[in-house]
């Protein structure tokens, strides 16, 4: 049986004419006819019926077919994967990650993936939302580890890692630093501090305003060390998310969940890629990240 033969029968059922089958495969109507009952010939069953101009797909042909479209789905994968490993250029995964990130488990996944797959070079940045967004869009970057702010896209893998609690990280010397947690509404008078680049402070202002509900006024910090040194100051409260394990918040530092009412703000945090780049390593990355980000839930509910 050849491949050749799997193929056009598809095309067949596909296309659910010889004619279009054939115009697609770039061969006669004849000779895709004949491939078919050559293939039927050595299968010994029929796989269509035909009857005058007219042909219907059997039942054991139905089956043929599907498992048919799996195998050669699985072939075309194989030989792009191949290709792809045999090309000159080094095996890579470009990963971006939020500026304001602080967890522990995305550092814990790239240890674990290079221990796994040392002829990966791993090439990492980061950035705001937006940054990432358009880093992934114009293929600057695989696979992206970020915050979701707009509706998931059919052109990208949207793949959910957890939800997470939103903190306000204090001076011990600002006057809220002793409660248990913090209403958002008490937040305003205090400066809220964004991590970001010069060219997107409007845009982060903008969505923790307008979506968020962040009131009052807002400082900047181009990395989480000045944000903290900023807090540490007494100078206003930067906003985390508990994206799996944060490191502790020390001595002079208060971390207080913000709530709205009786519960606590919560976002999703997922890992996107696109989908026309699919590859082995990228889904293990992802995979791994997950199971990271799940066991230090599971954890966290525990302790």
């Amino acid at each position: 049986m050849l491949m050749r033969q799997m193929r056009y029968f598809v095309a067949v059922v596909d296309c659910n004419s010889f004619t279009e089958a054939a115009e697609q495969c770039y061969i006669s109507q004849s000779a895709i006819s004949q491939q078919i009952q050559s293939l039927e010939r050595e299968l010994g069953v029929e796989l269509i019926h035909r009857e005058n101009r007219r042909f219907t797909v059997t039942s054991t042909g139905q089956y043929f077919y599907s498992h048919c479209k799996a195998i050669l789905d699985q072939v075309d994968h194989l030989i792009r994967e191949t290709k792809r490993l045999g090309s000159d250029r080094e095996l890579q995964l470009r990963i971006g990650y939020l500026r304001c990130y602080s967890g522990m488990e995305l550092y814990q996944a790239i240890a674990e993936f290079s221990g796994i797959y040392p002829e990966v070079s791993i090439d990492i940045v980061n950035g705001t939302h937006e940054e990432l967004y358009d880093l992934l869009r114009f293929r600057g970057v695989d696979f992206i580890l970020s915050d979701q702010r707009r509706a998931f896209s059919d052109l990208y893998m949207n793949f959910e890692l957890t939800q997470c609690g939103c903190y306000a990280e204090l001076s011990v010397n600002h006057p809220l630093s002793g409660k248990d947690s913090v209403q958002l509404e008490e937040l305003k008078p205090t400066p809220c501090i964004l991590i970001t680049s010069r060219e997107q402070q409007n845009a982060e202002q903008e969505y923790y305003q307008n979506t968020l509900g962040f009131g009052g006024s807002y400082l900047f910090a181009n990395n989480l060390e000045e944000g903290r040194l900023m807090v540490l100051s007494n100078r206003g409260f930067l906003p985390v998310e508990s994206v799996g394990t944060l490191p502790p918040a020390g001595i002079s530092v208060r971390r207080l969940p913000i709530c709205q009412g009786d519960r606590q703000i919560i976002r999703n945090y997922c890992a996107f890629w696109k989908k026309d780049q699919t590859n082995y390593y990228i889904e293990e990355f992802a995979g791994i990240l997950h199971r990271l980000l799940t066991e230090g839930a599971l954890d966290t509910a525990e302790t």
